[in-house]
């Protein structure tokens, strides 16, 4: 018996309420805006968050390939949180912006 068959299932549907919750959130703050520094801040915890559906998903199914997606999508969204602050960067000392 693993250890996470002891969790009942009401924990796992309440973690997945919290976190659709939180992609809610985060999907207003990034539409709202009201700049281009806070849409990415939410972008970037959207994805931490459907990093966060991942594990959570396998934890509840017991399947392990959801951890390595997870680390998948975890560099992905640190290269592209890296990438626009870069673009924020140059942007900042360009004139014509």
């Amino acid at each position: 018996m693993q250890i996470w068959e002891l969790i009942p299932d009401w924990v796992f549907q309440a973690a997945y309420a919290v976190l659709a919750l939180g992609v809610f959130c985060a999907f207003v703050r990034m539409v709202r805006g009201p700049s281009l520094p806070d849409r990415i801040v939410a972008l970037d915890l959207i994805s931490a968050i459907v990093m966060c559906f991942a594990a959570v998903h396998a934890v509840d199914t017991g399947q392990t390939h959801y951890l390595d997606a997870a680390l998948a999508i975890a560099v992905i969204a640190f290269i592209g949180t890296i990438a626009f602050a870069r673009f924020m960067e140059k942007r900042k000392g360009d004139p014509e912006a």
